[in-house]
């Protein structure tokens, strides 16, 4: 999209798209127990296309594409090792397709995690090495970088290893970086902890992770009652642009369970709170469709009007 980084440096109230993986779910593609919805790049790609298109019509101005689980180290679990940097670039490839296929002026951004093969958690050091996940995550920058992406979306993140080094590999390519950072609140304490990781103070990972100098900070993959919270907890390390794009249900690899779906007009209230609180980048994480993305595109005034209070 002609302008991005512009409008964000601007304020502007800025629309991605909602959750890939779980969307691709709803739509029937099956989900792989080693890669989870990153197998679609393979085996499903005009489905990868499908909901693409779909997120861009419902009113995203940014579309992420399908690598979450498609890193080097997962695709080599798959067998598809040798051929990681074509399916990865290949993904942008498929982004493009939609946005063509719409004929909307859309940004592409190129996900990256640290999940592991065939765990539903952001591995921690039990099944891949740090050499090996360094190896990947540099690989899989220059990837998508290579096909043409926009910006890199690092997703996630939520250790004080490994979160560090996908963001030193993400600004090697010169691309803009989003920082997505991920909680959730500790069940006896009730402070603010990685989403996987209880143990993991969400403060000790802005303390690693926020210094590194990335664009844009977002809050996502986290529960919208948590999300207030952690939009705080983000600007005492960080005075840029700021995003958001909550998760609603939970996943059992390699499934997610549609459960307690958060309605649009709901999700429009919370995305008006926190656009009071400094948020100019809106969207969904897993279980979130294209109906949300419609209602924050049919919003933009009122998070306008809350944002413009904020800086007021």
């Amino acid at each position: 999209m002609t302008g991005l980084n512009d409008r964000i440096a601007a304020g502007d109230i800025i629309v991605i798209d909602g959750g890939m993986g779980t969307e691709l779910e709803r739509h029937g593609v099956p989900m792989h127990a080693q890669t989870w919805a990153g197998a679609a790049l393979i085996d499903h790609p005009d489905a990868v296309v499908d909901v693409h298109a779909d997120f861009i019509r419902a009113g995203a101005e940014v579309i992420i594409t399908n690598t979450f689980g498609a890193s080097p180290h997962m695709l080599q679990a798959m067998g598809h090792g040798d051929e990681a940097e074509t399916i990865i670039r290949g993904s942008v490839d498929l982004a493009r397709r939609a946005r063509d296929r719409v004929g909307r002026d859309v940004a592409i951004a190129g996900s990256i995690s640290t999940m592991a093969a065939g765990g539903d958690l952001a591995d921690p050091g039990n099944r891949h090495s740090d050499d090996e996940i360094a190896d990947s995550l540099g690989r899989m920058a220059r990837a998508l970088s290579d096909g043409g992406c926009d910006v890199i979306a690092l997703e996630m993140m939520q250790d004080t290893v490994r979160a560090p080094v996908a963001l030193r590999c993400a600004r090697e390519t010169g691309l803009p970086v989003w920082l997505g950072l991920t909680c959730a609140r500790e069940k006896d304490s009730g402070d603010l902890v990685a989403f996987d990781f209880p143990d993991d103070r969400f403060a000790d990972i802005l303390a690693a992770t926020v210094p590194l100098g990335p664009d844009l900070v977002c809050v996502m993959h986290s529960d919208v009652e948590v999300t207030g919270d952690a939009i705080d907890a983000v600007k005492q390390h960080w005075n840029g642009p700021l995003g958001v794009y909550p998760e609603a249900g939970y996943f059992e690899m390699p499934h997610w369970h549609f459960v307690d779906i958060i309605e649009p007009d709901a999700l429009v209230a919370r995305a008006q709170t926190w656009a009071g609180q400094g948020v100019t980048l809106f969207g969904g994480c897993c279980g979130l469709g294209p109906q949300h993305i419609s209602a924050l595109d049919a919003a933009r005034e009122s998070l306008e009007a809350s944002r413009s209070r904020h800086r007021d």
